[in-house]
């Protein structure tokens, strides 16, 4: 399901410890660019954007999505509060 919200595409959604388990890896680092005052996470094989609330460090439903810009096409993985920005969450399955 592909679920959009102001200028990003939602392709994919995972818990944080699915996402670990997916790119094999045990931990995750929250980081600030000096530079830009933008935060990012950095994990063994890449990085990703944080959004505000990531970078507040107040989630607790924290998810990992993998979205495109649907202005500049760009593909990345965001770390975010499941249900963030506006698009849908599933509450339950039938």
């Amino acid at each position: 399901m592909t679920t959009t919200t102001r200028d990003l595409i939602f392709t994919e959604t995972w818990s944080v410890p699915e996402f670990k388990a997916m790119q094999g890896i045990v931990e995750m680092e929250v980081k600030r660019n000096e530079a830009t005052g933008k935060y990012f996470f950095d994990y063994k094989f890449g990085s990703g954007a944080c959004s505000h609330r990531a970078a507040e460090g107040t989630m607790d439903n924290p998810a990992i999505s993998s979205v495109i810009s649907s202005t500049t096409g760009e593909k990345f993985f965001l770390l975010h509060q499941r249900g963030e920005g506006g698009g849908a969450t599933t509450m339950f399955k039938l």
